[in-house]
C-alpha cells in the first residue's frame, strides 16, 4: 500500500526479445485441417504431407549441351572424323549409336546406347556427312545421368515447407500435380481509436487516417492468411470486450493495432484480462515495447502498438514467426538470419533496449555492404519504412562506430 492508502501496482519487467519470442512460439499450434490443391494454387501455402518422387530425374541419361554423342574410344586424337549416323533432338527416342559414328544431339535429348560422352559443338566442325572433333573427350563428359537429381522413393519436399516457385517447379518435375497443404490461418483484426477514420473520407478535427489497418492487412495477406476485419472499434471498455469476443469466436488468431499502452483510453489490456489471460505485455526493444500476447477464450491474441513503425517491427519480429508456426511451417524457417555489414554511422550512446533501426543496405565502391540509418527514430514516421530496405540490429548496452560490423535483416526476408 502507498502512503495515501492506495494499492500500489507493480508493472512487470520488460522481457528480452529471445524470451518473448520463445514464449509466443511455445503457444503456437498448427491449424487443424488440410486440403488438396492443384500446383497452380499452391504458391505460398504450407505443405502438410511430404512429396515423394515416383520417377527418377532425369528419367534417362541426357545431354547437358548441344553437340555430338560419341563413344570416347572411337576418338584417339584431335581431328578425328566420324560419320553422323543420326540426329537426336529433345523428345526423340534415339537408336543405339552405330560403332565408329557420332550422333548430332541437343540439350536435354536422351543419350543413345553405346555413347559414353557428348562433345560440345564449339570444338567440332561439320564437313558434309562427317563431324571432325578437335578435342579428345573424356567418358561421361556433358552427360546428365538418370536419377542424378532425384530417385524413385526420394522425399523431394518435406512437410512444413512454405511453398515457393522453386518448390512447385520441383513437384512438377517429378509429375506431382496436386499437393496436400494446411488450410489457411483465419485472422480476425480490428483497430482501436476514436481518432481513426478510413481513407477516402474527409478528416474531422483531431482525426487521422487508419493506415495501420491496411499495413496489417497487407502483412497478413503476404503470409497467406484468411482475414476477418472488424474495422475500427470505439475507445471504450465495453466495445473492446465485445469486439474481442466476436473476433475470438470466428478466428484462429485475433490481432489488433493500438490500445495496448497504459493510457486511460487504452482498454485492450484489461479487456483481454477479463475475457482470458495476458501472458506478455512489454518487450525490451525499440520501437515496439508495448506488444501484448495472450488468449481470449482459448484463441491466441496479439496486440500490436498503435504507432505505425512499431506495428510493422513487432509484426515482423513476433507475429510473423507465430503465424508461420501456426500454419505448420518448420522451425528452421521461422526466423530470418541477419547478414553482417559495415556501419556507415556512429552509435555513441549505449541504449537499455535493443533497437531495430530502419536502415538501408548498399554496396560501396569496393563492393562491400554498408548500412546507413534513417534520420529520425520516431516510430510514427511511415516514410522511414519506404526509405529503408531492412532493419539494423543495434544491441542493447553497446556503442558502435563507423566501420564496425552491424547485423542487418533485409525486408526481403521479413516480408515473404
Amino acid at each position: 500500500m502507498s502512503e495515501c492508502g492506495c494499492e500500489t501496482v507493480t508493472e512487470p519487467a520488460m522481457k528480452p526479445l529471445e524470451e518473448a519470442l520463445e514464449l509466443l512460439l511455445s503457444h503456437a499450434r498448427t491449424v487443424s485441417g488440410t486440403e488438396v490443391v492443384p500446383l497452380a494454387e499452391a504458391n505460398g501455402r504450407v505443405l502438410a504431407e511430404s512429396v515423394v518422387s515416383r520417377i527418377n530425374m532425369p528419367p534417362w541419361d541426357n545431354s547437358a549441351m548441344d553437340g555430338y554423342a560419341v563413344n570416347s574410344a572411337d576418338i584417339s586424337a584431335p581431328g578425328t572424323g566420324l560419320r553422323i549416323s543420326q540426329r537426336i533432338p529433345a523428345g526423340a527416342a534415339p537408336q543405339p549409336l552405330e560403332p565408329g559414328t557420332a550422333a548430332r544431339i541437343f540439350t536435354g535429348a536422351p543419350v543413345p546406347e553405346q555413347a559414353d560422352s557428348v562433345v560440345i559443338q564449339e570444338v567440332c566442325r561439320q564437313e558434309g556427312e562427317q563431324v571432325v572433333i578437335d578435342e579428345v573427350p573424356q567418358p561421361g563428359a556433358n552427360i546428365r545421368r538418370a536419377g542424378e537429381d532425384t530417385r524413385v522413393g526420394q522425399a523431394v519436399l518435406e512437410a512444413g515447407t512454405r511453398l515457393g516457385a522453386q518448390h512447385l517447379g520441383l513437384a512438377a518435375s517429378v509429375g506431382v500435380g496436386e499437393l496436400t497443404v494446411y488450410r489457411r490461418l483465419k485472422v480476425a483484426l480490428f483497430s482501436s481509436g476514436d481518432e481513426l477514420i478510413n481513407p477516402g473520407q474527409p478528416l474531422g478535427p483531431g482525426q487521422i487516417y487508419n493506415s495501420n489497418e491496411y499495413t496489417l492487412q497487407a502483412l497478413l495477406q503476404s503470409l497467406g492468411c484468411e482475414l476477418v476485419s472488424l474495422g475500427i472499434v470505439a475507445d471504450t471498455f465495453d466495445a473492446t470486450c465485445d469486439a474481442l469476443a466476436r473476433a475470438a469466436a470466428q478466428a484462429d488468431l485475433v490481432m489488433t493495432s493500438g490500445g495496448v499502452s497504459v493510457g486511460e483510453e487504452d482498454h485492450l489490456k484489461p479487456a483481454v484480462e477479463k475475457l482470458g489471460s495476458l501472458d506478455l505485455w512489454k518487450i525490451a526493444i525499440r520501437p515496439g515495447k508495448p506488444l501484448a500476447f495472450g488468449h481470449i477464450e482459448g484463441t491466441p491474441f496479439i496486440g500490436t502498438p498503435g504507432n505505425p513503425v512499431s506495428l510493422f517491427v513487432t509484426f515482423c519480429l513476433f507475429a510473423r514467426p507465430f503465424i508461420l508456426k501456426s500454419q505448420g511451417v518448420g522451425e528452421s524457417q521461422l526466423v530470418p538470419t541477419p547478414v553482417p555489414a559495415r556501419a556507415d554511422f556512429d552509435w555513441p550512446k549505449a541504449e537499455k533496449r535493443r533497437e531495430f533501426a530502419r536502415a538501408r543496405l548498399q554496396l560501396d565502391g569496393e563492393g562491400l555492404g554498408r548500412v546507413s540509418l534513417y534520420s529520425s527514430r520516431s516510430s510514427g514516421v511511415l516514410n522511414s519504412l519506404t526509405w529503408a530496405n531492412g532493419l539494423a540490429i543495434l544491441p542493447e548496452g553497446q556503442t558502435l562506430a563507423r566501420g564496425d560490423t552491424v547485423r542487418f535483416i533485409p525486408f526481403s526476408e521479413l516480408l515473404k
